[in-house]
């Protein structure tokens, strides 16, 4: 789960990172009187969406007047954002975050990454920020330095201060660098945190060393333990599909393909779309609708595919241990009555109660075909789309 920049702001600055004072606005009005709460002389107006990149798309200004707020502010309002990481849809702009503007004498990037394969949080830094990381990661890619994180003793002092040293902080700035990166890894860990990113971390004229940009994302699998981060959920930035499958218990990604998959287990799953893309196919999307698929569950994730207007047919993969073939058939057979889809249907069945589940399709009347292999399941439903072409 991601949260907006001011939420994460909030976030790391109870845990002692210094980050600049803010107000948030949901109208032209707001974003001025926020600016005069804060007062000085010159502001910075922040649309508020889940994506990096703002600034380059103009989700980004920095304001001399009210004047200027209110008309920036009634520009990104209501407006999609389209950013390098929102892809052509954008996202929608419904909140601005109003701040300072300050006098900057360097930017530098900050991460903390979960890293799955070492097994450990990567500390990620850099002398140039403010700027994609992916692209100087693929441009210069030594000027990334990494420091890898043992979980089970933190991160200590020294590994802290060497990588301040390292990416350009000299002497008493180095100290209060090294003391953000200490207080950010405790709200990495402490939030069950995934991804946490300060871009820019910067050294303003005054001496200071601030967050003026931040990012995190969490597990979703530990959000129980974390109330207030739950209700940070901002549901208008995320796919609609995707969270309505959240919901409803089921894991789904929206793909770029025409092959609907619903499918038990996120390790058939992608083993079921390696299968689609070898037999010539493209998956529409990632589901797995888990081990104990009801057949109201199974009605749902159809309801949920044939939602996708991309979906040319639907191939329903099943290995049933705790789950069973009859519940699933069962599903199946209700939603194709219930939602009349006008696409084929191929259904693979195989585990508990295999025979049964495939009777109840075969004998049901409707047109669903069904067999108990995976490669003639996907065969099929890649050569139904060939045909009607």
């Amino acid at each position: 789960m991601e949260i907006h920049e001011y939420q994460a702001k909030q976030l790391l600055g109870d845990f002692g990172v210094k980050v600049p004072p803010g107000g948030l606005a949901y109208s032209p009005e707001q974003a001025v009187y926020r600016a005069s709460e804060l007062g000085g002389g010159k502001w910075v107006v922040k649309a508020q969406v889940y994506s990096g990149g703002r600034g380059k798309a103009g989700g980004i200004k920095v304001c001399e007047d009210s004047h200027e707020i209110w008309d920036v502010s009634e520009s990104l309002l209501g407006r999609r954002l389209v950013t390098a990481q929102t892809g052509s849809a954008g996202k929608p702009v419904y909140r601005l975050y109003v701040e300072p503007a300050y006098n900057i004498l360097s930017e530098k990037y900050f991460s903390l990454v979960l890293d799955r394969s070492r097994e450990c949080i990567v500390a990620v830094g850099a002398a140039e920020g403010g700027m994609d990381i992916e692209e100087l990661a693929e441009h210069r890619p030594e000027a990334i330095v990494r420091t890898e994180v043992e979980p089970a003793v933190g991160m200590q002092m020294f590994q802290a201060r060497r990588l301040a040293y390292q990416i350009g902080f000299k002497e008493q700035d180095a100290v209060q660098a090294a003391n953000v990166f200490l207080r950010a890894y405790r709200a990495f860990r402490d939030l069950d945190a995934t991804m946490l990113e300060i871009n820019p971390l910067a050294v303003t004229v005054e001496g200071d060393v601030l967050a003026l940009d931040a990012k995190m994302a969490f597990d979703d699998n530990a959000l129980y333990r974390h109330s207030m981060i739950s209700e940070f959920r901002d549901k208008s930035q995320e796919d609609p599909s995707e969270m309505e499958a959240a919901d409803r218990g089921l894991s789904y990604v929206g793909l770029e393909g025409n092959i609907g998959c619903i499918v038990n287990g996120a390790g058939l799953a992608m083993a079921t779309m390696d299968i689609i893309k070898h037999r010539g196919g493209e998956p529409a999307n990632f589901m797995d609708i888990g081990g104990g698929a009801s057949p109201s569950r199974v009605a749902k994730a159809f309801r949920l595919v044939l939602s996708d207007p991309k979906v040319e047919a639907i191939l329903v993969n099943i290995f049933a241990g705790i789950n069973r073939c009859d519940w699933v058939a069962e599903g199946v057979i209700e939603a194709v009555k219930r939602f009349k889809p006008e696409i084929p249907v191929v259904v693979r069945l195989s585990g508990t109660h295999m025979e049964e589940g495939l009777r109840m399709i075969r004998e049901s009347g409707l047109d669903i075909a069904s067999t108990d292999t995976l490669d003639g399941a996907v065969k099929a439903v890649v050569e139904s789309i060939s045909g009607r072409d």
